[in-house]
Formats: structure tokens, C-alpha cells, sequence
């Protein structure tokens, strides 16, 4: 029961859309045109062409994915492990219902860009992007090969996006070489950054939100200031100049990217030598960060 309690509702209705989504954008603009996906799924579209019509790409989603996920539970956990697989089977479901049960013709050609590969590469790209990003900001991943660089890119000395991006250009050099052409394989790259640009928006919000790291004398007048303007929580803390040998002070807080001129405005109105660092955060969490105003 307890196990029970750490699935949510919300998040398989949000997979349910995102394998959806995601079989849009790969089975109405890729496949057609034989491009392809990045990953576990763009290895499940070349071999579902060059093997017998009943071998399909929803049968090898099934068969690639499946098993990794299950090889990767211990790793990242039963529920991430379930929610992949929920997505993954919903993928698989639409991309068949799509390519055998719809009176829609994928068969040579996009429905809605026709034979334009550069069409077909940015829109597929979009459209599966939307999918794989909503599946994991819900919980679940859409591709096994996301399991597997966690598992092995520490063993072999790399990044897990290191680890990502050689798997696919692997995949799409295989790709020209099975059909002896560069020319597919080469727009895939262009649904692969579009969709990875794409994934980043959706996990980590369209306007992230900044973080500001601001080192100065006059904490006090600046904290008051800054809180007055924005009404934001402010964290701030004790440091020592290497060099100087003088104490400072260390102020953090989180604004957007439309408050950061009026930020330095105010920070170089109290004082002019106070160091400012911006950054860029992703998500924000916690109700401490506004002030009840």
C-alpha cells in the first residue's frame, strides 16, 4: 500500500498524453520520410525497416525498451521504473493505432509536410521533444538509453550527455551506412537538436528564473532595499576577502530576468564595488521565497 501511495494520478494522465504526443511527432513526420529519432527509439525505427513488416516499431519500443528499464530499476528506483514503462507502452499503443488502425497514409510521405525533410525533421523534432520532456517532468523517461548512460557513463569516465550524444551519433552513422546515404541521417540531426532544445524548455520552464549572488559591505541598507523593490526572501551570509582580508557579506536571492537591471541599479546605488554573480536556475521550489505583500 505504501508502494501505491508514491504513484500519482496526474502523472499518468500527463504520460498518457506525452507517449501520445510523442508517437505524433515520430510516426506523422519521421517515419514517413525515414528519418529518425535519437536513442532507443531512433534504433527502433531503422529496425523496424529493415525487417520484416510484422517486426514494427511498436513491437521493437516493446522489445528495447522493456528490458533496459527493468535492467535499470535497481538504479533509479521501482516508481520511475513504472511510469517508464507506462509511457513507453502508451508510445507504443499510439504509434499502432496511428500506423495501422487511423485511415491516415504513413506509409511514404508526412500527412501534414508532405516529402519536405526539413519540415519533417524540425516539426517531428518539436512534436517528440514535447513528448519526451512532459515524460520526464512527470516522472517516466521515454527512451531506455537514458537509463543505460546513467548506469554506464560513470564507468566509463564520461557525462551522461557524453555518454547520450555518442550513442546517437553511432546510431546515425549506422543509419547512412544501412542506407547508403548521408543525406537522412543528417536531417535526424536536426530532429535531435530541435528536440533536445525542446526537452530542455519543457523540463525546466521556459523562463527560468535567475539567481543572484551579490558580495558587498553593506548588507544591511542593501537587504532592505532589494526586499522593499522585489518582495522577495533573502539569504545572507558571513565571507572574507583572499586578498583583502576584509570581511563581507554574501546575499542570495532569486528574481527573473526582467528584474535584474533594477537589481543592479539598486545594488550599485548602495554600493558601487559590490560584486554581482548571475546565474541561471532552472526550477524553484519552496513558499519561503516570497514575502506576503
Amino acid at each position: 500500500m505504501k508502494f501505491i501511495k508514491q504513484f500519482s494520478i496526474k502523472n499518468f494522465i500527463m504520460l498518457f498524453i506525452a507517449g501520445v504526443i510523442n508517437s505524433v511527432g515520430v510516426t506523422m513526420f519521421l517515419q514517413p520520410v525515414r528519418l529518425y529519432d535519437s536513442g532507443i527509439s531512433g534504433t527502433a525505427m531503422l529496425l523496424s525497416q529493415v525487417t520484416p513488416d510484422w517486426m514494427s516499431l511498436s513491437v521493437f519500443l516493446i522489445v528495447l525498451n522493456i528490458p533496459i528499464f527493468l535492467f535499470g530499476a535497481k538504479k533509479q528506483g521501482w516508481v520511475f521504473t513504472v511510469y517508464a514503462l507506462f509511457v513507453v507502452a502508451i508510445y507504443s499503443l499510439s504509434a499502432w493505432v496511428i500506423t495501422d488502425v487511423l485511415p491516415v497514409d504513413v506509409t511514404s510521405f508526412s500527412p501534414l509536410a508532405r516529402d519536405d525533410l526539413f519540415l519533417c525533421a524540425v516539426f517531428g523534432g518539436f512534436i517528440s521533444g514535447v513528448g519526451s520532456g512532459l515524460a520526464i517532468r512527470y516522472g517516466g523517461a521515454m527512451d531506455g538509453i537514458e537509463v543505460l548512460s546513467v548506469i554506464f557513463a560513470k564507468r566509463l569516465s564520461m557525462s551522461v550527455g557524453t555518454f547520450v550524444m555518442i550513442y546517437n551519433v553511432i546510431l546515425y552513422v549506422i543509419c547512412g551506412i544501412v542506407l547508403k546515404s548521408w543525406i537522412l541521417p543528417l536531417y535526424s540531426i536536426v530532429t535531435y537538436v530541435v528536440a533536445l532544445k525542446v526537452i530542455d524548455y519543457i523540463v525546466e520552464g521556459f523562463d527560468r528564473s535567475k539567481s543572484a549572488m551579490i558580495i558587498t559591505t553593506k548588507h544591511d541598507e542593501m537587504c532592505r532595499a532589494l526586499s522593499e523593490e522585489f518582495g522577495n526572501g533573502i539569504t545572507f551570509f558571513d565571507a572574507k576577502g583572499y586578498y583583502s582580508d576584509k570581511e563581507r557579506t554574501i546575499i542570495y536571492f532569486v528574481l527573473n530576468r526582467f528584474q535584474i537591471g533594477q537589481m543592479k541599479n539598486i545594488v550599485h546605488s548602495i554600493d558601487e564595488n559590490a560584486f554581482i554573480s548571475i546565474s541561471e536556475v532552472a526550477d524553484v521550489f519552496g513558499s519561503s521565497l516570497k514575502s506576503d505583500k
